[in-house]
C-alpha cells in the first residue's frame, strides 16, 4: 500500500483512539485567515499595515492598559468572526471519528462543531477575565463589540471584570503574557493527558492539522504522543514532512484530506 491516503485511512481503521492536535490551518478551509507571516496577517487586516504593527505587536496583553480601544478592536473583531465562521466538513469527519482534541486554536471551532474533549493550550476568545487579574476568575463571554472596520478601534462600553470594575480581556495566552489566567487550559490539558495514559497499550493514532514550524506547540504534542506508536498522520500543505516512525505525510489542506480519507475507510 503505496498511497499515503489509502495508508492514513487503513492507519485510521485499525485505531483504538484518535487523536487531533490542530494549528491555525485547521480554519483555513472555513474561511479564517491564519496569519502566516507578517504579510498574511496584513493581506487579512489592512488597517495594521498602515498602522504599522505585526501581529505579535497587536497581540500585546499591554495594550489593554495603554490602548484598550486598539487592543479590543483587534479581539472584538476576531470574536464577532469566530462566532459567524461555519466550521467546515472535515470537523463533522473528525467526530464521527470519536476524536480527542489538542489545539492551540482559540477560535471555538471544535466546540461550535459539537466537540465536547477540547484542550486549547493558549486559551479561548470565547472566555474573559480581568486585565488585572484581580482573581482567578473566568467567565464566558456574551457582550458584543463594535468596532470601526476602517481604524480597528472599539467602542465604548469595553467590557468589565464582574468582581472589580476593571477592564477584562479575553482569556487568551498572547505575547509576552504574565497576567493570563490558564486554569481553565490546564484543566482540559490535564483530562487529556489523563486520557492519554489511558491509552497506554492501545492503537492511539495521531492526526496533526496545518500546524507550522514557527510556533511548534502543536507539533510537538502530536510527535510527543505518538511517540511509543508512530501512527502520526501529518496534514499540512507546506510543510507535511514526517520524520519519525511509521509517520504519513499529507501535502494537503485539512478538509480535501480528511474527506480523502474517510472516503477510503
Amino acid at each position: 500500500m503505496t498511497d499515503p491516503l489509502d495508508r492514513a485511512a487503513a492507519l485510521l481503521g485499525s485505531a483504538d483512539a484518535v487523536l487531533v492536535c490542530a494549528g491555525a490551518g485547521m480554519g483555513v478551509d472555513s474561511g479564517l485567515p491564519d496569519f502566516r507571516g507578517t504579510t498574511g496577517f496584513w493581506r487579512a487586516y489592512p488597517p495594521y499595515e498602515r498602522l504599522g504593527l505585526r501581529f505579535e505587536e497587536i497581540a500585546d496583553p499591554i495594550h489593554f492598559t495603554e490602548d484598550p480601544e486598539l487592543a479590543w478592536g483587534f479581539y472584538g473583531h476576531r470574536l464577532d468572526l469566530y462566532r459567524t465562521t461555519v466550521p467546515h466538513s472535515g470537523f463533522a469527519i473528525l467526530r464521527k471519528w470519536d476524536a480527542r482534541v489538542f489545539t492551540s486554536n482559540v477560535d471555538g471551532q471544535f466546540q461550535l462543531a459539537g466537540f465536547e474533549h477540547v484542550a486549547e493550550v493558549h486559551g479561548s476568545i470565547h472566555h474573559l477575565q480581568c486585565t488585572l487579574p484581580c482573581r482567578r476568575e473566568i467567565w464566558s463571554t456574551t457582550v458584543d463589540i463594535t468596532v470601526d472596520p476602517e481604524t480597528m478601534r472599539a467602542a465604548s462600553p469595553l467590557p468589565e471584570c464582574p468582581n472589580c470594575g476593571a477592564l477584562a480581556r479575553p482569556n487568551i495566552l498572547m505575547f509576552g503574557d504574565i497576567s493570563w489566567v490558564p486554569d481553565r487550559s490546564q484543566e482540559a490539558l490535564t483530562a487529556l493527558n489523563t486520557w492519554r495514559r489511558a491509552c497506554h497499550g492501545k492503537n492511539l493514532v495521531v492526526i496533526e492539522i496545518g500546524a507550522g514550524q514557527a510556533v511548534p506547540t502543536v507539533r510537538r504534542q502530536a510527535e510527543l504522543a505518538s511517540a511509543a506508536t508512530g501512527n502520526l498522520i501529518r496534514i499540512n500543505p507546506r510543510e507535511p514532512e514526517v520524520r519519525h516512525g511509521r509517520g504519513i505525510s499529507l501535502a494537503m489542506g485539512a478538509r480535501e484530506a480528511l474527506v480523502e480519507i474517510d472516503a477510503r475507510r
